[in-house]
């Protein structure tokens, strides 16, 4: 039994000894009924009073209403350069949502630049909730780095890829080069911009949709190696990320051709840009993958939100936004819209990372130190 004492046993005991104490001084009956008197009217003062105390108790720990607003909550979400847009147009709609189902006010902090730079600056310290970058092979390195758990691309639809689209050549208006394919980026006379794929996802992606290529069409590694020397040759300087390559071409009127996604070309003509560019028909599926950086949404207490932000992005409403913005969606629904399938040429030939090994050896056989793309540069004096 337990030896913890009942509520109300002192005060029995303070009673029996006040019904004693009445007792002793009157002993006549008149005595005895005024002492019972007086004990119902104590008993009952002092049980209306414990029972308010329990009450005023009880009130002051009840469990907020049914419906009252949450504590205000902030996520920060850190992207590649080319999504901003994107984002900016779907994370309204998603804080409304939230706002309306669960009373509760979201707040973002958005960070955006080159898929590589943002990689290691979660890595460095940037306490990101949700990464959207550009390429699969960014977020496995914050996943080695002990941020990330272990199964992320499983996480959600699509091996985790939100947003995707394909390589793009534009060139200056009337295309006085006659770029139409990616061969006419090796002949002399001819300058490209295009990004860093050291310190940028989209140009990471640029390269392979050019080895891609020409491989096919060299049909070894050694011509493709060849071609892209010479490619290379021609670009004047590397960007740090797509955006500035835009700009370098765009606003500074730098080069006679610019490589760079789909979506960023389309969102640049939606702005009033006058773009003459093509759309090769031999070309990489671009994949862009969202994860949420597990020990920061842990620390942050911000997982259940976080989660429900990334699911809401594969939703019809978010990939259409997507869509609008020159995303190819990875939603069949959206993708089959008739704005949509005009809007977008089918490919006649499309590579995946799959079909060049994956990204770990990608990265080996490409960008690490001393691999093929470090061996082009080192054979191209600028």
């Amino acid at each position: 039994m337990s030896s913890r004492q009942h509520p109300f046993s002192n005060l029995k005991f303070g009673i029996k000894a006040i019904a004693n104490l009445f007792s002793n001084i009157f002993s006549q009956k008149w005595g005895r009924k005024f002492v019972s008197f007086f004990l119902v009217g104590a008993l009952i003062s002092v049980t209306m009073a414990a029972c308010t105390a329990t009450s005023e108790t009880s009130s002051n720990n009840a469990p907020p209403a049914a419906g009252s607003a949450k504590k205000d909550i902030e996520l920060t979400l850190v992207s590649f350069a080319v999504t901003k847009q994107a984002h900016e147009a779907i994370i309204p709609k998603f804080v409304e949502k939230w706002q309306k189902e669960q009373n509760q006010k979201v707040t973002f902090k958005q960070s955006y630049g080159g898929s590589g730079s943002q990689t290691r600056a979660v890595i460095d310290g940037l306490e990101a909730d949700i990464v959207h970058l550009a390429l699969a092979g960014d977020t496995s390195k914050i996943e080695k780095a002990g941020l990330i758990d272990k199964g992320w691309e499983q996480e959600y639809p699509n091996e985790s890829i939100v947003s995707k689209s394909v390589a793009a050549l534009v060139t200056r208006e009337g295309n006085p080069k006659g770029i139409k394919e990616w061969s006419d980026l090796e002949k002399d006379g001819i300058s490209l911009i295009t990004a860093d794929p050291k310190t940028s996802g989209v140009a990471r992606w640029n390269f392979l949709a050019l080895w891609n290529a020409a491989s096919k069409k060299g049909g070894s590694d050694d011509k493709a190696k060849e071609a892209l020397t010479k490619v290379f040759k021609n670009v004047p300087i590397l960007t740090k990320d797509a955006r500035e390559a835009s700009d370098a071409f765009f606003k500074q009127g730098q080069g006679d051709a610019l490589i760079n996604y789909e979506n960023e070309i389309i969102l640049a003509s939606q702005k009033g840009q006058k773009v003459s560019y093509t759309v090769p028909d031999v070309n990489i599926s671009i994949d862009n993958p969202i994860a949420i950086v597990d020990k920061n949404v842990a620390k942050h207490g911000t997982k259940e939100v976080a989660e429900a932000f990334v699911k809401f992005l594969y939703t019809t409403e978010a990939q259409t936004e997507f869509a609008k913005l020159g995303f190819r969606p990875v939603d069949e629904t959206v993708a089959k819209e008739k704005q949509f399938v005009d809007f977008y040429p089918k490919i006649k030939e499309l590579a995946t990372v799959k079909d060049l090994g994956g990204w770990s050896e990608i990265n080996k056989k490409f960008f690490a130190d001393g691999a093929i793309f470090d061996q082009i540069q080192s054979q191209i004096k600028r």
